[in-house]
Parts: structure tokens; sequence; C-alpha cells
């Protein structure tokens, strides 16, 4: 049973009444709920899960639980993510060709689905302002075969001077105080009180002034939270309609059991209602709050501040020697839509090749922009990572498949023999997934090219 502050307890029988409040208390003893998505952007793999429950409203997305060295999570096919959790994405609904930040985004569960929406098509910027955290984040893009994204480490008040009035939807999952993940992490009762959810409040207001400088005319704004607290979810909703007149839109669910915002909770406004408050009572999921906002500003009240990405640098373009080098290794395999004019669009910077997702000259720590190649190494390319996930999308015939025992070693980062007359680099796959690229070698040896990072200890 868990043990939760008395001052905890007070407050939300005052809020919820005694009734709803025993049961929010109970369903806090509960096991978490746990869930996945399948990755629609993987056109070649075939998911079997037809005895699993679906979550509601969510497509793709089932209850169940996944390792870390399942090969469906290996080789990008699912992911694992809070129910309640996919929510924000899904209500951010984000358009192919539109512009999209994931502000506060790691560990990648709202970037991943915001990657699938947009389908390769326009731009999505996932930030993070953990360095650790933000390391985790691009594992999961690049792991995703998103091709469109560019992925940042850093604070809201550096990014926002670099895209002035730019994206046409921000996703705010912001730092919260954590009450509805009691039942999941019990740390964040250790270190709950009524002044930290006053610091989550005041720290929350940091990032969505930020946020709204980057935000174009028009735009929405998704804000979400991990917490049932009003003071961190009604009041901030209310201060950004007062602050800066946004408008609080409705947000229709088809099957999900959701209750919503209380606007007594906040300053009154009757729109409160729109938002939404997710209770692990319901059974969906753990806790969440969520608002969708649009921007009441418009065009010309701005444009005059507004920076025009068009600072483009072709001085890192490929030279024709490069583009054997990669030709060469490249040609065995099947290119998706987004990799086929590489030679055209790739660049190279500090040997390593890459697509970019934004060819804009940024003042910005960047970890990943676009599709990473692989890297030039002394008159010869080795593909990457990011690539064998890409390219594993679609049907390849250049791949070697392994046995579980040669799958457990390889994700060790063991070289295996082969009895393949293929030769030089493949892809590598398990139960059809792929997840890496090899090398085989002249005596059918297949050298390791999983990364060290990732690779798992004997």
């Amino acid at each position: 049973m868990l043990n939760l502050p008395t001052e905890f307890v007070d407050k939300y029988r005052t809020l919820l009444g005694k009734t709803k409040a025993n049961k929010l208390f109970d369903a806090l003893d509960n096991d978490p709920k746990k869930a996945y998505r399948i990755n629609s952007l993987n056109k070649q793999y075939k998911f079997n899960n037809h005895q699993a429950s679906s979550v509601p409203d969510i497509p793709q997305a089932y209850y169940g639980q996944f390792n870390s060295q399942s090969p469906e999570w290996v080789s990008g096919i699912i992911y694992s993510q809070d129910p309640a959790a996919m929510f924000p994405a899904l209500i951010t609904n984000a358009k192919p060709g539109q512009r999209i930040l994931d502000l506060c985004a790691a560990p990648g569960g709202k970037s991943t689905a915001l990657g699938e929406q947009l389908r390769g098509k326009g731009l999505l910027v996932a930030n993070e302002i953990s360095t650790s955290r933000a390391k985790i984040l691009r594992e999961n893009i690049e792991r995703w075969g998103i091709t469109n994204a560019l992925v940042t480490n850093e604070s809201p008040q550096k990014l926002a001077p670099q895209f002035p009035a730019f994206f046409d939807k921000i996703i705010v999952d912001a730092p919260c105080s954590g009450e509805g993940m009691f039942r999941k992490n019990k740390d964040a009762i250790t270190y709950w009180s009524q002044d930290y959810i006053q610091l989550c409040q005041n720290r929350q207001k940091e990032i969505l002034t930020e946020a709204v400088k980057m935000l174009a005319p028009g735009g929405e704004l998704i804000y979400s939270t991990c917490t049932f607290a009003p003071e961190e979810d009604e009041q901030i909703v209310s201060w950004l309609v007062e602050q800066y007149n946004f408008k609080i839109s409705p947000i229709n669910l088809k099957e999900a059991n959701v209750d919503h915002g209380q606007p007594k909770w906040g300053n009154g406004n009757s729109s409160l209602r729109n938002t939404l408050r997710f209770w692990p009572f319901d059974n969906l999921g753990e806790g969440q709050f969520i608002a969708k906002l649009q921007s009441s500003i418009h065009e010309n009240s701005i444009n005059k501040h507004k920076k025009k990405h068009s600072n483009r640098d072709a001085t890192n373009r490929l030279t024709q020697e490069e583009k054997l080098w990669i030709s060469k290794v490249m040609e065995p395999f099947k290119l998706p839509t987004s990799l086929i004019n590489w030679s055209k669009t790739s660049r190279v910077s500090n040997g390593h090749v890459f697509i970019p997702a934004i060819e804009d000259k940024l003042s910005l720590k960047i970890l990943n922009n676009g599709v990473e190649l692989g890297i030039i190494k002394k008159n010869r390319f080795e593909p990457g990572h990011q690539l064998a996930m890409v390219l594993g999308q679609i049907h390849q015939d250049c791949v070697i498949n392994l046995s579980e025992n040669d799958y457990i070693k390889f994700l060790h980062g063991e070289a295996l023999p082969t009895i393949s007359e293929l030769r030089g680099f493949v892809l590598v796959s398990y139960r059809e997934g792929i997840f890496s690229f090899g090398k085989i070698t002249g005596n059918a040896v297949l050298k390791n090219f999983y990364p060290k990072g990732l690779r798992t200890k004997q």
C-alpha cells in the first residue's frame, strides 16, 4: 500500500469529495498499466498480436509489455509507453508538411508518434534539455526510422531565438510534480509537497513563455502534464489564456473514458471544460492532463520580428569520390523514397554523412539532423545504424537472418560465422525484424556493426 502524504490525501478529499478521492487512492495501489505502439512507418514487418487488447482511440496501440532486448523493440517495431501518455501526440494531430516542435521530448514516445504522423514530410524538432535524456531521445528516434527530425539538446531560452514564430504546432509535456506517476514511480511520492508544486508551476511558466515565442500565428499549443494538481493544470491554462490570449479548443475522443477540466480549479473560464484529465481509476493508464490551445496572434503583428530561415550552407556537399564510396555500399539495398536522391541531398560534417532535415545554420547543440547515412573513414564509407533502421522499413534482399542464439550473441557485440554467399555490408535481422548492419568477410565471418552504446552485457 502506498504511503501517500497526508497533505496530498487531504487536498484531494477537499477537491474531489471523499468518494471520488478514495477511488483515486485505491487506484494508486493497483499495478500500473503497460502498453505499446506499433510503428506504422515500417511496412516490412508483420506484427502478430491478435490476442492483445487495444488502447482506446490510439491507432495500433495495445496493452502489454516488451523488454528492451525483445526483437520487436530492438528492430523499431514497437515502442513501450504508458497508454495515457500516448494521448498528447494523438491530440497534436500533426499533418505531413507541418513544422512541429516537441519541446520536452525525452525519452521519445511523443516524438516517435509525431514522426509517424508527419510521414517524412515537414519538420520535427525534438528537444530535450537534459544531456543524458537527450541521448536516449536520439536513440529512440533513430530506432524508429524517422528521417525528418532535428534532435537538439538545449534550454527553451536558447531554442526560441533560433525559431521565432516558426512552428505550426508545439507540444509541451512539461516537467511536473508527477502525481499521476505515483504508482509507477514510487520516488515521486518522496519529493511531493505543495512547495514542489509551486516550483513546478514557476518552471512551467518559464518554459511556456519561450514556447509561445516559437509558435506561428494561429498555431496550436498542446500542453500536458502527468499530474493532477490544478496549480500545474487548470491554473497554467488560465494563465496562458490571460497572458497570451489563447483560445482553449475542444478535444474529441471517441472511445477513451476521461474526465474534463474544472473551471473552478482555474480562473472560472468555462472553456476549461475543454481540457482533459485522465485518472488512474478510469482504467486507461496513469494520470495525465491535456489542453489544446490556439494562438490568436495574427501574422501582421509579428512579421517584423520573424527570422527567416534561409542562411543555407552548401560548402559541405559530397565530393565525387565520396559519392562513389557511398554508392558502392548502398548499391545492394532497395532505397525508400526518403533516400532516393541521397547523392544530391547529402551533406558531410566531420566525416559524418547525413541528409539534413533542416539546412539552416543554427547556433544550437544538435545531436542529429535528419538521417545519418554513415561515416567517411580513410577512403571508404561505413554505413550507420540509423541507415539500417530506415532501410529496414521496406523489403530488402541483402539480409542475414539470425537464429535466437546468434541474435543474443550479436546484441553482445560478437562476430558470427555464416554460411551465406553474400559478401560486404548486409542488413541483419531476427524474426524478420532488421536491426543492424553487419559485414561478411572473405572467410564468411559476419562482423558486428551493432552500435557499442546499444550492446547488451553478457
